[in-house]
Order: structure tokens, then sequence, then C-alpha cells
């Protein structure tokens, strides 16, 4: 990751160079699809996740993001969009059952990447890239954003946007 920007108005000691960014939206339950692939949770209220996106591209406008990962399930795409418009990347579509398959795509890029992840899988993505003991995650989490240093350890940051 050398030549990656610095994060910008970060505390000194978030300045460290890191290479995964891994933002948690609610999972999706099928059994709530609408036939065009939203759930009828997000279709009522559509304008606070498109918020939750636009405050996450934001937030990451200027982290040096090179590369970004959703799964198949809209929501994560939606989430997504934003910054990956602004910062013209395609985002990779990793099934969300192919955890190793993401982790393999992941260590591969140079830069930072952006996995967009649910609370059924990012745990386990965060074990996989080193991280002990990750922490549990609801379906009714929202917000969270976790950052993965590696170097010599694994360390991981857990952040908040809105």
């Amino acid at each position: 990751m050398q030549g990656a920007p610095p994060i910008h108005n970060a505390p000194h000691a978030l300045r460290r160079r890191y290479e995964t960014l891994i933002p948690f939206g609610r999972r999706d339950d099928p059994r709530d699809r609408d036939g065009r692939g939203c759930t009828r949770r997000r279709l009522r209220h559509p304008e606070v996740g498109r918020a939750r996106a636009q405050s996450l591209a934001a937030t990451l406008k200027d982290a040096g993001v090179t590369a970004i990962f959703v799964t198949e399930y809209k929501r994560t795409q939606q989430t997504a969009a934003p910054l990956a418009q602004l910062l013209g990347i395609q985002p990779t579509v990793v099934s969300a059952k192919d955890t190793q398959g993401l982790i393999e795509k992941v260590k591969a890029v140079t830069g930072r990447a952006l996995v967009v992840g649910h609370s059924n899988t990012v745990p386990e993505v965060l074990g996989k890239l080193g991280v002990e003991n990750p922490p549990k995650l609801a379906d009714s989490d929202y917000g969270d954003l976790f950052m993965v240093s590696r170097g010599d350890t694994t360390t991981l940051f857990r952040l908040h946007y809105r």
C-alpha cells in the first residue's frame, strides 16, 4: 500500500497505512424481497439508506480507496454506489457466501479496499483478515465502519458514520 494518501483530518493514530475498510449495512433477508431485489423495509425508508451511503462516500472520498467489493445483494451495491461513482471505480461483486474468494481479492489489491458487508458476513471477513475476536453484529446495527491495518500485527479500528 505504498503511496496511498493519508486519511485527512484523522487523529494521528489513524494516519497509519491500512488496507481494508468495511462498512456494515443490515443483512438482506430473502423473505423480505419485493421482486426487484430490494427489501420492503428498505423501500419504506429509502431516503435513510441513500443518506447513509452519501455519508459513507463523504467520509471515504479522501481515504485512498482503490478497489470496492460488494455482494450480490442490492443493499451493498447501493451503499457503495456514491463512493464508486465519485472515485470512478467499478465495484467487484463477490458472492456473500464466498468469503475466501473475497479475502484473496482483497489481499491482491494495491492500495486500499472497501468491502461492503452484512451482519452475518463482516465478522468472518474480519477474522480471515487476521482480526482476533471480531465483534458480533446484530441486524439492527447501522453505520459501523471497520478499518483493518495489517503490518507486523493486525489492528482493528471501529468507527461510525451516519
